[in-house]
């Protein structure tokens, strides 16, 4: 993987989460997490503005990508999605989604090619703007939380402790691989592979 201008882009790979330091570090940012990953590796940065979020393309997997960070805040990330996906003309199992689930372990990997928000607000506004829910995702476990009372808000948007960190930062090294595996070869062999 490398950083490169060459060729059409074929790939979004939207990575979720929240601008502004404030965020950093949160559950509810492991796609800009998985983003900075995937950025380090093939040494790009990820920092030009367009689409309302911040991107850089470069090839992921043998493929060219779009790599995109929306920087319109999580419940409305399908504004700058539906808008690279216009201008790209990329169908929507061309745009791979990473974002958190509270629904997974800590550190868990889940790889779908469609289905429900499943209560995610970031996907359920993709969805939206896209106009179907057939679109793969990479899902990167945040666990659940810690009981029925507690504020879902202030869980996604709090910031990962003790063992969680180190299962996190596995986790986001492993959903970049898991990026790159399914560009490279396909769906049913990244979701052998890492579900």
């Amino acid at each position: 993987m490398f950083f490169s201008r060459s060729g059409p882009v074929e790939w979004l790979i939207v990575c979720l989460g929240n601008p502004g330091d404030k965020y950093e570090g949160t559950r509810h940012n492991v796609g800009f997490m998985v983003a900075d990953e995937l950025g380090n590796r093939g040494n790009f940065p990820i920092q030009r503005l367009k689409y309302r979020a911040l991107t850089q393309t470069a090839t992921i997997g043998g493929c060219q990508a779009l790599v995109m960070k929306p920087v319109t805040f999580m419940n409305l990330s399908g504004e700058s999605v539906g808008e690279a996906a216009r201008f790209y003309k990329i169908p929507a199992d061309h745009v791979l989604v990473v974002s958190d689930d509270v629904s997974l372990p800590v550190g868990k990997l889940r790889i779908r090619t469609g289905g429900s928000a499943g209560g995610h607000n970031g996907l359920k506004n993709i969805i939206q703007h896209l106009g179907t829910d057939q679109f793969p995702r990479v899902k990167v476990g945040v666990g659940q939380k810690p009981h029925p009372d507690y504020d879902m808000a202030d869980w996604v948007l709090g910031k990962f402790q003790g063992e969680d960190k180190k299962a996190i930062d596995a986790a986001v090294a492993r959903a970049a691989d898991a990026v790159e595996c399914y560009l490279k070869e396909g769906a049913t062999k990244a979701m052998n592979r890492f579900n």
